[in-house]
């Protein structure tokens, strides 16, 4: 009998454990599918960040490394050089990775470290309650902007993917969503592509994951689902934002 569907080997056989409606689930089981798929698994060492994404070590079995906030980065580019051989990645939330870690995340990109970053970005903090994020849309309300965001008082959303696509070290960048299946497959794609830049030695690579807060945005999840295809996806479009096909990086 042909097998259609089972668990991928590198995801671990516990139930996830984040808030109903997340897609972080979603997002890690695309990850291990595609680590499974590369048959990666025994040299991949992943770097979680702090926040919600932090609990991705526990449920993808590949040696792991926390770092401190925003440092993610900055851990997986040590990593890396010290150990070139291994599949390095970051994962990070919106307010690791695109506040706390700007820094890193911009010079990592620029360097063009052959490491690979997946930033979720669901507007807002969510693990500390759901404050305003860098990537919040003008008029959301947040527990900090309980009267939407302003643009002439808080600022504009910050579109990391478009900053980092003009680093001359970013060899791939994409960005996606998981609220329907022909976007999931859209996802594991550019995962699958972000991982082979990286092994194929071009450059840098970030793959950005929209994805609902339900719990921080006051909605069910269904409600969530809608809202982020009405409203983010038109602020943060989908699709591969850089593919650079370059000469391997030890040429440039």
């Amino acid at each position: 009998m042909k097998v259609v569907f089972e668990r991928p080997k590198t995801l671990l056989e516990k139930p996830f454990t984040y808030c109903p409606g997340c897609h972080h689930g979603l997002a890690q089981r695309l990850i291990a599918e595609v680590i499974d798929e590369l048959g990666i698994a025994d040299r991949t060492i992943g770097v979680g960040p702090i926040g919600c994404s932090v609990y991705i070590y526990e449920f993808i079995d590949v040696d792991f490394v926390v770092g401190a906030h925003g440092r993610a980065p900055a851990i997986a580019t040590g990593i890396k050089r010290a150990l070139p051989d291994r599949v390095v990645f970051s994962y990070q939330g919106d307010g690791d990775i695109a506040a706390i870690g700007t820094a890193e995340i911009i010079h990592v990109a620029n360097r063009g470290e052959l490491i690979t970053a997946f930033f979720v970005n669901n507007a807002v903090f969510g693990m500390t309650g759901g404050q305003m994020a860098p990537t919040t849309l003008v008029g959301q309300k947040t527990k900090t902007t309980p009267l939407g965001r302003k643009p002439e008082v808080h600022g504009f959303p910050f579109r990391l993917g478009e900053c980092l696509s003009v680093a001359e070290g970013s060899a791939y960048i994409a960005r996606v969503a998981l609220t329907r299946p022909q976007f999931i497959r859209q996802a594991k794609e550019c995962i699958r592509r972000a991982f082979l830049t990286q092994i194929e030695k071009k450059g840098f690579s970030l793959v950005e994951i929209l994805s609902p807060c339900p719990t921080n945005w006051g909605m069910s999840p269904k409600e969530a689902v809608d809202w982020l295809e009405q409203h983010m996806i038109p602020y943060f479009p989908l699709g591969e934002l850089k593919v650079k096909e370059c000469l391997p990086h030890e040429a440039l």
